[in-house]
């Protein structure tokens, strides 16, 4: 395959950027095509810690090109940030290797004000978003308010599109959600400084793109979030602003339908959710405590504890469904280690009658009794095995069924977290 899309088959945090990290390994191009810096990608590499909120996983391997696609919505400030944070850690040292489309929307600071201040409004109503401001960024985009970056060649004509924005944002932060306006001359000049710093990576990303899948380069497209907070397919309204799924790969990068090869799913061997919504699966008490821990399942991003639960192949099946996966990349096997027996959601009880799929209406999902198939688990450390004849029969025996329950192939598994632990049966790039 040349072109390859990295979905998340649940509802984000699975190791995404772990997966893309490997990957981009053989890839020429790695293409962030929606969200923001709502989404963080978590890495380790030689024992160090990286985590990437809108660079690409891409820029921790020399002489690969990283995208920004006008899918994104892009905080200038955060984003500059990263740079610098990468520089200094020695990475992204060419300008050349990062592109960001002129497409793409700008987060700015009042769409955090508004977004911080609905959710304290709406108190334990609240969605349980990041604050990040990405949702009020893809509603101005929307409503056809938003500014681009394409707005900045015109320092001049930007500021006052800036100012005008400002000055509406600033009537409702204080009308209707009571909260503190925002300071315009500041944001003005923070976007006078930014401005000087990104003009050097802006540029048409969708015809580079289409020049490389042309020249027969590899392009590996790095989704954020997952398939079941995407706005359209996912548990609405506790759900993203942006589609995750890699039919978002054509609008969201400016590349033609028919020019994506496959589509590998990244899920975990057990589930996570940050923020508010349904979870059938979810464990609660003390072995959700354990996982947690064990699992170090605090959002990179925002430091928030995840809720846990047992794998969900109903969901599963519903992400494979949606993107047409060619393979799934199952993480962090080795966290079940010591968990005896261990449980698989194979369908939904409601009122009587069997789900194998999610029933009509996402509002039921809160309603459901998740049907349990039991496994047995194992106890022997997986850490330093790289391929599935030295797992214990046991994990074999869980992938096997997680498989099988999904209709998708393994194609590879996690079993730590530095790179090099996981377990590659097959590489989208090689086949």
């Amino acid at each position: 395959m040349k072109t390859v899309a990295v979905v998340g088959s649940q509802w984000g945090d699975e190791g995404k950027g772990k997966i893309v990290d490997l990957l981009a390994a053989d890839a020429d191009v790695i293409v962030r095509f929606q969200g923001g810096n709502n989404a963080a990608h978590t890495l380790v590499v030689n024992g160090e810690k990286f985590i990437l909120r809108l660079v690409p996983a891409g820029a921790l391997h020399a002489g690969k090109v990283c995208v920004i696609g006008n899918g994104t919505v892009v905080d200038p400030i955060a984003l500059v940030e990263e740079i610098d944070n990468l520089k200094r850690r020695n990475h992204l040292k060419d300008d050349a290797l990062l592109r960001l489309s002129y497409g793409a929307h700008m987060v700015m600071p009042y769409h955090r004000a508004i977004d911080r201040a609905r959710e304290a409004r709406l108190g334990k109503s609240a969605i349980g978003t990041t604050g990040f401001g990405i949702g009020p960024a893809y509603e101005d985009k929307m409503s056809r308010t938003g500014l681009r970056f394409d707005d900045l060649s015109s320092f001049a004509t930007f500021k006052e599109k800036l100012e005008r924005n400002i000055s509406e944002k600033n009537l409702y932060l204080k009308a209707v959600l009571k909260a503190k306006p925002v300071n315009s001359a500041e944001i003005v000049e923070q976007m006078r400084k930014v401005r000087t710093r990104l003009m050097r990576y802006l540029g048409d990303t969708s015809v580079f793109l289409a020049d490389a899948i042309a020249a027969g380069k590899r392009v590996l497209f790095e989704g954020a979030h997952g398939v079941m907070l995407d706005i359209d397919h996912g548990t609405y309204p506790y759900v993203t602003s942006s589609n995750c799924g890699a039919s978002a790969v054509f609008g969201g990068a400016g590349v033609a339908p028919g020019k994506l090869d496959g589509v590998l799913g990244i899920g975990k061997a057990y589930a996570t959710r940050v923020g508010g919504g349904p979870f059938p699966s979810e464990i609660q008490g003390k072995l959700g405590d354990t996982l947690r821990i064990e699992g170090d399942e605090f959002g990179s991003a925002t430091g928030r504890p995840r809720r846990i639960g047992w794998y969900d192949a109903v969901l599963a099946r519903h992400a494979a469904r949606l993107n047409g996966m060619w393979g799934l990349a199952l993480t962090k096997l080795d966290v079940l280690t010591g968990i005896d027996p261990l449980k698989i959601c194979v369908a939904y009880e409601l009122r009587g009658t069997r789900y194998d799929e999610i029933p009509p209406g996402r509002h039921l999902l809160e309603k459901v009794k998740p049907v349990y198939e039991e496994l047995p688990g194992w106890r022997e450390d997986i850490t330093q095995m790289r391929s599935l004849a030295e797992l214990p029969a046991s994990a074999r025996r869980y992938l096997e069924r997680i498989g099988q329950l999904g209709g998708v192939k393994l194609a590879m598994v996690g079993v730590g977290a530095a790179r090099e632990a996981t377990i590659v049966i097959e590489n989208p790039f090689l086949v």
